[in-house]
């Protein structure tokens, strides 16, 4: 297969030589640990302060990895992506949330979002994560079969209300729907309301999505599970794939709390992991539909090669990859000029309230082998190509 990924002409065609040279200074500046470290506590520190560093992180990394900081704020954004034929899935970022207000502000902007890719083929996708619609500590009870008091049976039928809500508007408006996966000990809750989404509003094609993290050991076995329910009650099944992103606490915990960790044993057997989970559902197509979630090259190419075996057009409806905005731009703008259907999460949201998703992508980029210095090498062969072309 002809290896598309290196060419940065296209990877970068919308970034200006300014562009160009921030996204270089900020993954040099996470490609060191320790910056990362002292960086994320100075943040902190200043906007616990209410110092007046907002103007600068917006400046910086909040513009490379966000949006904006509203829906309308990222629409020149989407649009300017969109004529490279690269969609948008329009991600509000607000995270460690406990207050019902939160969870219903959350509600409103999953709902807006999905009026917004009613309304524009540049946004195939809506998205939220569980504990944006609800308590993590009610997901975490309810996993563990622990008995819910009054208050929080009342609380947790709020939670259902509102997913209930959001995945009977996308039915309606014929909008997939993306469900986020978060930490292994509130995700059998999460699982379960999310599988019950699925039988009620994917019974004509996949609304519906949930995630599975591919670095759970456990998560083919769920998948297989689940096409069992789907074959015997009739429903079709949305997954998004991604490796993972809470590896270090999922550890942590199992470590202090004496379990198993549900990570894979290392890198290898995650990568195993979820190429199997893509080639599954692939083969099982008819009744799947595929987001695949990955900054990883070589999975990109298998899903390529695979799509290319069984005969499944590039644009199939069924099959999107995925990437987040601000990286992996060889894999996104290359994939969608070689007429693949590809979408970028944009998150966007107020950049304090942000900030706690852009800290866990500076430190998701500094545990990933390899995947730093991949941006910085492409980000140089960029810069140097404009030089020799200038």
């Amino acid at each position: 297969m002809e290896k598309i990924f290196n060419n940065t002409a296209a990877a970068f065609s919308l970034k200006s030589d300014t562009e160009l040279d921030r996204a270089y200074f900020l993954f040099k500046m996470i490609a060191s640990q320790p910056l990362v470290r002292i960086g994320t506590a100075v943040t902190n520190f200043a906007l616990n302060l209410h110092l007046p560093v907002e103007g600068l992180i917006r400046a910086t990394v909040f513009d490379h990895f966000c949006g904006g900081t509203t829906e309308e704020d990222c629409l020149p954004v989407v649009d300017r992506m969109y004529t490279k034929g690269v969609s948008s899935v329009l991600d509000y970022s607000v995270e460690a949330k406990e207050e019902e207000a939160e969870f219903d502000k959350a509600l409103e902007k999953t709902l807006k979002t999905i009026v917004f890719a009613k309304e524009r083929a540049a946004i195939p996708f809506a998205v939220f994560k569980p504990t944006g619609f609800g308590r993590f500590e009610l997901y975490e009870k309810l996993g563990a079969v622990t008995q819910f008091t009054v208050e929080e049976a009342a609380e947790w039928k709020r939670v259902v209300d509102r997913f209930e809500k959001v995945c009977s508007i996308a039915h309606e408006y014929d909008v997939a729907l993306l469900i986020d996966a978060e930490e292994s000990w509130m995700q059998d809750a999460a699982d379960d309301l999310v599988a019950d989404m699925m039988r009620k509003y994917n019974k004509e094609k996949a609304i519906v999505f949930n995630t599975l993290q591919m670095y759970r050991w456990d998560r083919m076995d769920y998948l297989k599970k689940l096409h069992e329910q789907a074959r015997q009650e009739g429903f079709f099944i949305g997954m998004k794939i991604v490796r993972g992103a809470y590896m270090e606490k999922e550890n942590k915990r199992a470590e202090e709390m004496g379990y198993r960790s549900p990570i894979c044993i290392s890198k290898e057997t995650t990568d195993i992991n979820y190429d199997e989970a893509i080639e599954y559902m692939a083969a099982h197509i008819d009744k799947m539909a595929i987001f695949a979630g990955t900054h990883n090259e070589e999975s990109s190419y298998k899903l390529m090669s695979l799509m290319g075996k069984m005969g499944i057009s590039k644009n199939d409806s069924r099959i999107w990859f995925g990437q987040l905005y601000g990286m992996s731009d060889n894999i996104s703008f290359n994939l969608a000029a070689n007429g693949y259907n590809v979408a970028k999460y944009l998150p966007f949201g107020p950049v304090r309230d942000v900030m706690p998703y852009l800290i866990r992508r500076a430190e998701e980029n500094t545990s990933v082998a390899g995947q730093t210095s991949r941006e910085l090498n492409l980000i140089s062969a960029e810069r140097k190509r404009r030089k020799i072309d200038k």
